[in-house]
This record gives structure tokens, C-alpha cells and sequence, in this order.
């Protein structure tokens, strides 16, 4: 694996085996221009909702571009000190059903990324771990925004206390091994992009 910036940060990248530009190699001459904006919904700190009149470098003007604000979140994939992978089943009602999912959360006001990691995982699994390593932050909507996606990946993790999240759902705790995590995710046991895409960086040799 290489470092490479990431939007800024250092973070450690998969190597897409020369197919790809490094991400901050951008071509500014097809950005949007905004000329004007307006929140048309808030109810910070959860969403926000804002239009936006927009110039197209054809000179178009589009003047109800909707952008959705969300805060930006950790997602981990956590090996524990014997080798398997900490999952969490929950109902998400996204997606209107229970699912398999890894440990994530929201990143609170001025936290690091990876200070959210730890704490998420220690809140809903009562898990600590060591050797963490970043797999880059992403945008899973690229037209609206909807916050951005840190992806973490952590090693040696030891249970050391009982899980306290808050959160609303009840979620089942479960230790998979890595081939019982990809058939899952093979299945269609997990509903949501980001735990799918982190799955796939960490363990698919292709990224490494």
C-alpha cells in the first residue's frame, strides 16, 4: 500500500494497479459554478437541505439543483485478536428490514475521524483495538452529497467492557470469520454501500 492525499488528508490508499489518476490529480476546468443558495429544510444536527442555481461550463444555468447535508461518518471493519471480523445485525429503517452491518457512526463537531472510530467502537461493541489504519474517506452520493464516508480498518481488538451505544435500534453482536463475511455479503445479508465497499477494499487482493 502507498500514502497518497486524500482530500487534504494523508491517508493510507489502495492501489489500483495503475487503471486510476491519484484522486487529487483533478481537472477543475468542469467544475460547477454556484451563483446562488438557499437551505429550504434544516434540522441540524441530523440533515439539511439547500438549491442551489448552478452554471454548467456549457454556460447552462440550472437553477434547482438540490444538495442533501448529512453528517459525515466512520465505518470500520475490525478484526478481533483471534482473526475474526466483529458484525453487527440490526433493523435499519432505511432500508425497512434487518441487516447485517459493520460498526459505524456519525462524527460528532471538531472530532477526528479517527477518534470517532474508537469511540464508535468501543459505545457499540465494547470492543478497543490496535493497528488502525484508514482505507480513504468517500462521497456514496456523488450528485447530492449526503455526507462523506470514512473507512477504517483495525486489528487485535479485545473486548473490554458491555456495549452502550444509545442508539434506537437493538443490534446482535457477532464475530464471523472472513469467508463467512464475504458469503454474506455475496447473499445480499448487507443492505448498505459503505460496510459492502469496505469488505471489498480490505480483503479482495486486487486493492493490496
Amino acid at each position: 500500500m502507498k500514502n497518497m492525499m486524500c482530500m487534504g488528508l494523508v491517508t493510507r490508499a489502495v492501489d489500483l494497479k495503475g487503471f486510476f489518476r491519484m484522486i487529487d490529480d483533478k481537472d477543475s476546468s468542469q467544475n460547477w459554478t454556484i451563483l446562488e443558495e438557499q437551505n429550504v429544510f434544516s434540522a441540524r444536527p441530523w440533515l439539511e437541505v439547500s438549491v442551489q442555481n448552478v452554471q454548467l461550463p456549457n454556460q447552462r444555468i440550472v437553477d434547482d439543483y438540490y444538495q442533501v447535508w448529512i453528517p459525515d461518518y466512520v465505518v470500520m471493519l475490525v478484526f478481533t485478536d483471534s482473526g475474526q471480523i466483529i458484525v453487527e445485525r440490526q433493523y435499519k429503517h432505511g432500508v425497512r428490514h434487518m441487516t447485517f452491518t459493520l460498526p459505524a457512526g456519525q462524527i460528532e463537531v471538531g472530532e477526528e475521524p479517527l477518534v470517532a472510530a474508537k469511540r464508535e467502537l468501543l459505545e457499540e461493541t465494547g470492543f478497543v483495538a490496535d493497528g488502525w489504519e484508514s482505507y480513504g474517506n468517500f462521497v456514496v452520493n456523488s450528485n447530492n452529497g449526503c455526507g462523506r464516508a470514512h473507512l477504517f480498518v483495525a486489528r487485535e481488538a479485545q473486548f473490554v467492557q458491555e456495549p452502550n451505544s444509545g442508539d434506537l435500534e437493538e443490534m446482535e453482536i457477532l464475530l464471523m470469520n472472513q469467508e463467512e463475511v464475504i458469503d454474506r455479503v455475496k447473499a445480499g445479508g448487507f443492505a448498505t454501500l459503505p460496510p459492502v465497499a469496505l469488505i471489498g477494499l480490505a480483503t479482495n487482493s486486487f486493492f493490496m
